[in-house]
């Protein structure tokens, strides 16, 4: 069967500040994977990744304000949460649509680890904000006490940043492997992959770090063979000069096409759409066919070529 390995946004889970609870978390999974179901059903063996930025926010949020009674959760064990958690939404979904439809289908999440290099470049600059808004002392405090980095955020307050190293190796890959080649539905990888670094030891160990979750879908799409790596996100297609007056929604890019327009510059947003295009050009170059990026509903249109955006060789 062709492999497909699917990418969903954490963001898709939350489709607005009013529908944030595990709840509706669990109905947008729902109508998410409706449409994963359908594309099963087509014939695809499926491995699935997620985003789990909102996730994590929430997590660090509870245990701040419980920080007077209970220990705070390092943001490693945050990914490890929420890859279980949003796992458990996705593969129970999954199996009720399976039995609905009459699929003949498994499906399992792996808790995933990705080593990064403890010498990337990003550890000295971090970059990614995460969790809650500070004021400036408050701030001080923890990177003196605690050793955080810290940066101010466009005057809306202080917050904490960490790196968002490249990820080298998926450590779970030989499981995941034997899963896809057994038919079974695998979500893995989940927000990136819980970051891991190799220490002097030789011995893995987490760390405080952030993986880019297209990054880490690429790695993965393309280490187990993967025919087609599908980005699901808030839009149907992709645009050059998105929310300008030249805005224009594409059909198809080559790869060199991409590759000139991530040169330029100014086409696609860094905090989002830029990602993702390095994501499909990581993954095209290392031998992969095509790539595709949609957003959730229009999944199966857009694998029938009906809608969303194909990025080719």
């Amino acid at each position: 069967m062709p492999k497909l390995v699917i990418a969903i946004g954490g963001n898709s889970l939350i489709p607005d500040k009013d529908h944030e609870s595990v709840q509706d978390q669990y109905a947008a999974a729902a109508a998410t994977d409706e449409h994963i179901a359908g594309l099963i059903e087509e014939g695809w063996d499926v491995a699935i990744s997620h985003g789990n930025g909102p996730q994590v926010g929430f997590i660090l949020r509870r245990s701040e304000l419980a920080s007077n009674e209970l220990h705070e959760i390092p943001l490693d064990y945050c990914g490890a949460d929420t890859q279980g958690a949003i796992g458990y939404m996705l593969q129970q979904n999954l199996i009720n649509d399976f039995r609905q439809r009459g699929i003949d289908k498994n499906v399992v999440t792996i808790v995933t680890q990705v080593e990064v290099d403890r010498n990337d470049p990003a550890f000295q600059n971090p970059s990614k904000p995460i969790g809650s808004f500070m004021d400036e002392a408050e701030a001080k405090r923890r990177r003196d006490e605690e050793g955080w980095d810290i940066k101010e955020d466009a005057g809306r307050g202080w917050r904490r940043v960490v790196a968002s190293p490249q990820p080298m190796r998926i450590v779970e890959l030989d499981v995941i492997k034997s899963l896809l080649d057994a038919g079974v539905v695998t979500i893995a990888v989940g927000g990136g992959g819980i970051p891991v670094i190799t220490n002097e030891a030789g011995d893995l160990e987490g760390i405080a770090a952030v993986i880019d979750k297209d990054l880490a879908s690429a790695l993965l799409a393309s280490q187990v063979d993967a025919d087609m790596l599908l980005i699901s996100t808030a839009v149907e297609k992709v645009a050059l000069n998105f929310g300008t007056p030249e805005q224009r929604w594409v059909d198809q890019f080559t790869l060199d096409e991409v590759k000139r327009y991530l040169a330029e510059g100014g086409h696609f947003a860094e905090g989002s759409m830029a990602p993702k295009m390095r994501a499909v050009v990581q993954f095209l170059e290392a031998g992969g066919k095509e790539a595709l990026i949609t957003n959730p509903d229009n999944l199966e249109r857009a694998v029938a070529g009906e809608t969303g955006t194909r990025i080719v060789q």
